[in-house]
């Protein structure tokens, strides 16, 4: 949240993990935690929203009045909700608590926009599975409505939140806040022969080689003649056990998806009218945090001011960590510029993140670095602060002894560097790993 908030954010959501999807790593269960988020928020004049967006069963029916008693006494400034049943009766017990209804309840159409809005709601999260052009519609359609999309994170192999592969192999409902993420799970695939029990391992580098010439026997059908043959597949770490997948005329159910990332469309965004921009950072680092709070910043105000986008801003996302990226839904097809951009710049620096700063000597001006991988004299570092972000080559550290050093080894160790500009924070370091083209 700190980190969030001083890198750009205008709000942060997080979820009580009996109630929402932010079950792992959330320390917002413990309510005098979840009160000083909320007070720390208002006091820099940011926005604090509480997720309680999961699809109840019965139990927790019973209990939720209740325990939102105290959530709603510290007056987080909306409650984000999916279900219904907890709307209702959210509505009938605190009618004046703004609610923005999750993305998790699926919107894509402006006649669910207007239903949810005549129920009081204030904001709309639409689907992810929207496009711009379906985007813009809906604005123009319900102007009277806070609309509110995703633009970076991770995405769904299903309409969001609706997936049941963790609950298949685990037993753990992604709509109870505890999804395994079973779809990024490392897969092996073997053809399905029934006359063989012992599959083979598919070579599909070869079977790439083939394709051309196998599509130009297919008359000019659009289907890939292997995609009617059955597959196997085995689980990293369920050794032998093989499950059967196979595609139908509605696609195939087991796949791992790139990571939403929509910062070329930005501007769109900002000219349709759409009133907030969502990153996804559940069990991110702060760095993460950090860099997509700034580097999204930046393009918003980049939009407001009639600035053009700056492709660089692509590049400086593939430092984080992703499984690839794609624009989702929004655009069908990259422009020709668009394709020039993601081909130009996302190879065009490569970072990692070594260091927080947790402190400064203004005495002896000395920044202290708690270390997070290694890096040594020589190096060229990038310190990336809510001012700013400064490059520099590294020609001298200390230990904690103040003896010079010329490696940080990695995690676990701090050490302190001189640092003569002016010092306010955050900050992090980063090493840059391949130099500019």
């Amino acid at each position: 949240m700190h980190y969030a908030f001083a890198f750009g954010a205008d709000a942060v959501y997080a979820g009580q993990p009996r109630y929402s999807l932010r079950v792992r790593n959330n320390a917002f269960h413990k309510l005098d935690i979840l009160q000083q988020g909320i007070q720390e928020a208002h006091q820099l004049g940011k926005q604090f929203f509480v997720a309680s967006n999961l699809m109840p069963h019965n139990a927790k029916i019973k209990t939720y009045i209740n325990d939102m008693e105290a959530v709603i006494a510290m007056q987080p400034d909306a409650l984000i909700m999916a279900d219904p049943g907890l709307i209702m009766m959210v509505r009938e017990r605190w009618p004046e608590m703004p609610i923005h209804l999750s993305v998790q309840a699926n919107t894509v159409n402006f006649q669910a926009v207007r239903f949810w809005q005549s129920l009081g709601l204030s904001r709309v999260i639409l689907s992810r599975e929207l496009s711009l052009d379906e985007i813009e519609e809906i604005r123009q359609l319900c102007p009277d409505i806070e609309l509110e999309v995703f633009v970076h994170g991770a995405l769904c192999i299903a309409y969001s939140g609706r997936c049941l592969l963790s609950g298949y192999f685990n037993h753990r409902d992604p709509n109870q806040g505890t999804c395994t993420n079973a779809c990024r799970w490392d897969y092996k695939t073997y053809p399905s022969d029934q006359q063989d029990d012992s599959p083979k391992k598919i070579d599909f580098n070869a079977l790439s080689a083939m394709q051309k010439h196998q599509l130009s026997d297919c008359g000019g059908q659009e289907r890939h003649p292997l995609a009617d043959n059955i597959y196997l597949i085995e689980e990293a770490n369920r050794p032998g056990e093989l499950m059967p997948i196979f595609e139908d005329e509605h696609g195939t159910y087991i796949m791992n998806s790139k990571d939403l990332r929509a910062i070329q469309h930005i501007e769109r965004l900002c000219k349709i009218g759409v009133d907030c921009l969502k990153i996804e950072g559940r069990t991110k680092s702060i760095y993460y945090v950090a860099r997509t709070a700034q580097i999204y910043r930046q393009a918003i105000d980049d939009s407001i001011a009639g600035r053009a986008f700056d492709p660089r801003l692509i590049g400086q996302l593939d430092n984080l960590s992703n499984r690839g990226y794609t624009d989702g839904f929004y655009q069908r097809h990259p422009t020709q510029e668009q394709q020039n951009y993601l081909h130009g710049y996302s190879s065009n620096l490569r970072q990692q993140y070594v260091g927080e700063v947790v402190g400064f000597d203004a005495t002896n001006k000395q920044l202290k670095i708690d270390v997070r991988n290694q890096f040594s004299v020589g190096d060229t570092l990038e310190m990336i602060t809510p001012s700013g972000n400064i490059n520099f080559n590294l020609s001298v550290m200390f230990d904690l002894q103040g003896q010079p050093i010329t490696r940080a080894p990695g995690s676990g160790h701090t050490i302190s560097l001189p640092w003569e500009l002016p010092w306010q924070g955050p900050g992090l370091l980063a090493k840059q790993l391949t130099a500019n083209k």
